[in-house]
């Protein structure tokens, strides 16, 4: 033990900082085209849509999780768009197949993104109501943007298995190796190889991902350090909360832990319980979007839309 404790001591000691890559400068007019949202730094983010055939009666925005991209989106909004709702979902800063791959933007930077496309969505439909819909790490950071920022153009959100594991509720030895590490080695990747979690009970869909190359395998210690940065945002906003939000969890989620979990949900709920509205499902995993029960999790969702929540 004590050679080990000697290693990480001369480690921390060694002067790097874990780093965010933000965007550059403001040179253009944020837009959204066909298959890009061109954001006002000029990066251009891939956008995938899910349309209904004639006029939709609500919009719905889907932030993607951790490693992952737009097209987690895919049955979901195929779905969401065969009952009336227009669909939208783009690669954040570093993932998928946008700028700077594997390189964490920045917890302003992710939130300013949204708050912009929020903007261009509404004005092109500006008479239907807009929602939010985050799973995981797209959960943390529409929470955090809705504490921070007035959005009036938004309706309600839907935080699918939300990544709110705070550093509080994380073990001190857990805590003590990330910063130990983000302050050493940045730079080290970790695979996750050999840690025993079952994100989904739909295996031939984890099957894809693992083939899929724009899912990220390999992950910077420091962007894995700026999504604990994000975590602590999102369970500490949790008291400044309002309006109309949906949280689905299931019970064998392996990803995000049950305790900081109901931590979350005990503060959420004793606020105000008139527009909050939790599932949780027996059987649902940490991908409720892509279970195998997801239609189940799909059809929660409209209905909770179509009822005016």
């Amino acid at each position: 033990m004590k050679p080990l404790l000697a290693l990480l001591l001369l480690m921390s000691q060694s002067g790097c900082m874990p780093l965010t890559y933000p965007p550059g400068a403001k040179n253009t007019e944020a837009q959204l085209g066909v298959n890009t949202y061109r954001t006002e730094d000029g990066a251009g983010l891939p956008l995938r849509s899910w349309l209904p055939e004639t006029e939709p009666h609500a919009v719905l925005i889907a932030l993607h999780g951790f490693n992952d991209y737009s097209r987690f989106f895919e049955a979901p909004g195929t779905y969401f768009s065969n009952q009336g709702i227009a669909c939208f979902a783009y690669d954040q800063r570093g993932f998928g197949s946008s700028p700077k791959r594997g390189l964490w933007a920045g917890i302003d930077t992710y939130i300013n993104d949204l708050q912009i496309f929020v903007r261009l969505v509404k004005q092109r439909y500006p008479t239907y109501p807009v929602y939010l819909l985050g799973e995981s790490m797209g959960g943390a950071i529409v929470i955090t943007a809705m504490s921070r920022l007035q959005l009036p153009e938004v309706e309600g959100i839907i935080l699918a298995a939300p990544a709110v594991w705070a550093r509080s509720t994380m073990p001190w030895y857990q805590t003590g190796l990330l910063w130990t590490l983000a302050h050493s080695l940045p730079w080290l990747t970790l695979t996750g190889k050999g840690v025993r979690v079952t994100a989904s009970d739909n295996i031939d869909m984890l099957r894809a991902m693992s083939r899929d190359p724009w899912v990220i395998k390999a992950t910077r210690v420091e962007t894995l350090y700026g999504l604990a940065n994000l975590m602590d945002a999102a369970f500490g906003s949790v008291t400044s909360l309002g309006g109309n939000t949906l949280l689905l969890y299931g019970e064998k989620d392996e990803v995000i832990p049950k305790k900081p979990t109901h931590a979350f949900l005990q503060q959420l709920l004793a606020a105000d319980t008139t527009k909050k509205t939790v599932t949780i499902y027996p059987h649902g995993y940490h991908m409720l979007l892509r279970d195998l029960q997801a239609p189940m999790v799909w059809k929660d969702i409209v209905d909770w839309i179509d009822t005016g929540n």
